[in-house]
C-alpha cells in the first residue's frame, strides 16, 4: 500500500514538474518571440525614420533654395555680366538696378528661373551623398581591419576620405542638372533655352553628351575637399556630443539623418 502511494505521489510530482517546465518553456519562448518582434519593429521603424528624415532634409534644403532663389539668380547674373554685350549696364551695376531690370524686362517670375531644376538636383544629390558616404565608410573600415577601428586618427582619416569620395560621387552623378540650372539662371532677355528638357536636348545636340559635364573638373576640385572637411568635422562633433551625453550610437542614427540630409542638400 505504501509503495503504491509512493508511486502515485512520485508520478504526480513528475507530472507537476513537467507541467511547470512546459509553462516556463512556453513563457520563455513567448518572451523571446516578443523580443524578436520588438527588435524587428525597431529596426523597421529606424529604417523608415531614416528615409523619412533624409527626405525631410532634402525637402528643407529645396525649400530654402526656393526662398533664396532670387538672390541666387542675381549672383549668377552679376558673375556673368561681363559676358553680355550691354557694357553700359556694368557702370550701373547694383542689386536694386538689376532686380528692377528683371521685373521690368522679364517679369517677376524670372527671379525663379532655373529653380525647378535646382530642386530636382537637390534631392538626388542629398540621397547619393548620404548613401555613398555610408558605403565608402564601411569599405574603408573593412580595408583597414578591425584592429584599427575605434582609433581616433583612423576614424578621422576614414571620415575625411569617405566624405571626399561621397562628395565626388554625388557631384559627378548630378552635375548635368547643376549645369542646366546655371545656364537657365544665366539667361537674360534672349532665351536660348526654353526649359529643362529643351536645355538638355540643345546641349547634347550642339555640344555632345560630354557637354553636360563641362566644368566638372573644376567643380570636383572644390567640392571634394570641402565636403571631406565638412564630414570630418561633422563626425568629430557628433562623436564628442555622444560621449558627453552617454547616448548609444545606434539611437543617434535616425536623428543624424535629417542633419546630413539638410547639410548635403545645401551644398553645391
Amino acid at each position: 500500500m505504501e509503495a503504491r502511494v509512493g508511486v502515485v505521489v512520485d508520478g504526480k510530482q513528475r507530472a507537476l514538474n513537467s507541467a511547470q517546465g512546459s509553462v516556463v518553456d512556453g513563457g520563455a519562448r513567448k518572451f523571446l518571440q516578443q523580443q524578436s518582434q520588438a527588435k524587428q519593429s525597431m529596426n523597421q521603424s529606424a529604417q523608415v525614420g531614416t528615409v523619412n528624415q533624409l527626405l525631410a532634409g532634402g525637402i528643407a534644403g529645396a525649400f530654402s533654395k526656393t526662398c533664396t532663389a532670387p538672390l541666387a539668380r542675381l549672383t549668377i547674373l552679376f558673375q556673368v555680366q561681363g559676358m553680355h554685350s550691354d557694357v553700359a549696364a556694368l557702370s550701373k551695376a547694383s542689386i536694386w538696378h538689376e532686380a528692377s531690370r528683371i521685373v521690368n524686362e522679364e517679369g517677376f517670375r524670372a527671379f525663379w528661373r532655373g529653380n525647378l531644376v535646382t530642386i530636382a538636383h537637390r534631392l538626388p544629390y542629398s540621397s547619393v551623398s548620404f548613401y555613398a558616404y555610408e558605403r565608402y565608410k564601411q569599405l574603408l573600415h573593412s580595408l583597414l581591419g578591425e584592429n584599427l577601428r575605434g582609433n581616433a586618427s583612423t576614424d578621422m582619416c576614414v571620415h575625411f576620405l569617405g566624405g571626399g569620395m561621397a562628395g565626388l560621387t554625388a557631384a559627378s552623378a548630378t552635375y548635368p542638372l547643376d549645369l542646366v540650372r546655371t545656364r537657365l539662371a544665366a539667361q537674360r532677355n534672349a532665351l536660348y533655352y526654353r526649359g529643362i528638357g529643351h536645355a538638355f536636348h540643345t546641349i547634347c545636340r550642339e555640344e555632345g553628351f560630354l557637354g553636360l559635364y563641362k566644368g566638372l573638373g573644376a567643380t570636383l576640385l572644390g567640392v571634394g575637399p570641402s565636403i571631406a572637411i565638412s564630414f570630418s568635422v561633422y563626425e568629430a562633433l557628433r562623436s564628442f556630443w555622444q560621449s558627453e551625453s552617454n547616448i548609444p550610437s545606434g539611437s543617434c542614427e535616425a536623428k543624424d539623418a535629417v542633419g546630413r540630409g539638410w547639410w548635403s542638400s545645401s551644398h553645391l
